[in-house]
Parts: structure tokens; sequence; C-alpha cells
């Protein structure tokens, strides 16, 4: 059995094909009843997440990246910005362990709901709407206008697991290269905003900045791109003025 996954327009299929001979496995259909059932069941509870949502006029945005990518780096400027502004925002921090980047991310104003994938969810890459609807028991809600979810770094699974937000972010570092797009389209196919990090690493790197904006243009030529510096704080305004 290959990789499963959804289609923007909800068709869910696997890549035997391109994964090589897989008749050595017996249990291909279940393993697609059973996946179809978890996308089910999840996006049921996206809904009910979105609608807690709607009834309260937040909105929720889901960050997602590659470990690294700098997403955490990001929301420590994003956050002193939105306290600064009056937004009384809210953040989801997702990882398999630890509580480096939720610590990272206290005293700047926010909430902060800490959701380790480790602890009772089997280590999960990815965060799907049932745990987002468990975080959401330790924020208050009425007291939010922005919910931002930091997902698990990763380029594949978040991707595929609708958690009840109302817009997908992706944080793209340049020190990756410009064949991403091409490689996991599936990300960068969900989301409307690319911000394209580090870029005060361009003078250093062999990165052809056109060749990326062009493969993701492929991709998503709907993506709107921003390219910013987490570390500096260069190019943030823009993605501020989108966040507002």
């Amino acid at each position: 059995m290959g990789r499963f996954h959804r289609h923007d327009d909800g068709t869910e299929h696997s890549h035997d094909d391109e994964h090589g001979d897989h008749s050595g496995y017996a249990t291909g259909t279940e393993r697609v009843s059973v996946l179809e059932h978890i996308f089910g069941e999840n996006d049921l509870a996206a809904a009910a997440n979105r609608a807690a949502f709607d009834a309260r006029s937040i909105r929720c945005v889901n960050l997602m990246s590659s470990p690294g990518a700098g997403k955490t780096t990001l929301l420590v400027h994003t956050l002193r910005h939105l306290q600064e502004a009056g937004v009384r925002a809210g953040v989801v921090e997702g990882d398999i362990e630890t509580s480096i980047d939720a610590d990272r991310l206290a005293g700047l104003g926010a909430q902060v709901a800490l959701l380790n994938t480790g602890d009772g969810f089997g280590g999960e890459c990815h965060l799907d709407a049932p745990m987002v609807a468990k975080a959401l028991v330790d924020l208050d809600l009425d007291a939010l206008d922005l919910l931002l979810v930091e997902n698990v770094g990763n380029l594949v699974c978040p991707a595929e697991f609708d958690v009840g937000a109302h817009d997908s972010v992706m944080v793209y570092a340049i020190t990756e290269g410009e064949e991403k797009p091409l490689k996991y389209p599936v990300m960068f196919r969900s989301v409307s905003v690319v911000l394209v990090n580090k870029m005060d690493l361009l003078p250093h790197l062999d990165f052809d900045l056109a060749l990326f904006r062009d493969n993701v243009r492929r991709i998503n030529p709907a993506a709107r791109m921003i390219e910013v510096s987490a570390r500096t704080g260069a190019g943030l305004d823009e993605w501020h003025e989108w966040l507002a």
C-alpha cells in the first residue's frame, strides 16, 4: 500500500503506482477504509472547531513548515506586534515533545496552549482537529480575536489534516532549496501564503530565488509569497498587514 492523501477537491487516493509493488501487503483495502474513517472523523471535528471560532468572531490561522524553518521566531515578532496593536491573540503550540517553543512565547501577551503529540497521541508528526479541540479547552476563547496554530514541523502530514483554521500559511526557509515546491506539492498547494524566511542569508547561499518563485507558481499560482527574515524582523510588516 502506497501513500494515501486527499486533494483539494476532497478526492482521496493512494499512490501505489508511484511507490513500487505493494502486492505483498494483505491489508490494502482495510487501510484505505481506516484512513477514510480517520479523515471523516477529523473533518467533523474541524467543522466543530471552526464553528466555535466563528461564533466568537475568532480568525484561526494554521502555521506549517519543516523543522527549523523559523515558525517560533516568527511568532515571537508577531505576538509582540499583536500585543502593541491591541489584538487579543492565542497560540496552540504543537510539538512532539518538550515545552521549549511554548516557553519562548510566554510573556508576549498571548494565551498559549501546549499540545505535545507524544503525550497521549502516539508521537504524531502533525496536528489534527481533535487534538486542537483538546487544546482549546485550555484557552479562553471569548477573550480572543486571533488564534495561531503552530503545527508540528513536517512538510507532509500537517497539510493533509484540516484543524478548523480559516487560513493556512507555510514558513519556508531558503536554506531548504528551490526544489521543495516540486517535491512536496501537497503542502505548497494547501496554503494561502508562503512566508519565504531567512532572506538575510541570501547573499551567503547558492539559492535561486527566481526559480523558487517559479516552482511555487507552478504548484499554487494563487499563493501569496512574502519575503521575510524572522531573525532580523525584515519584511514582517507585509505579513502583519495580511494577518490583520
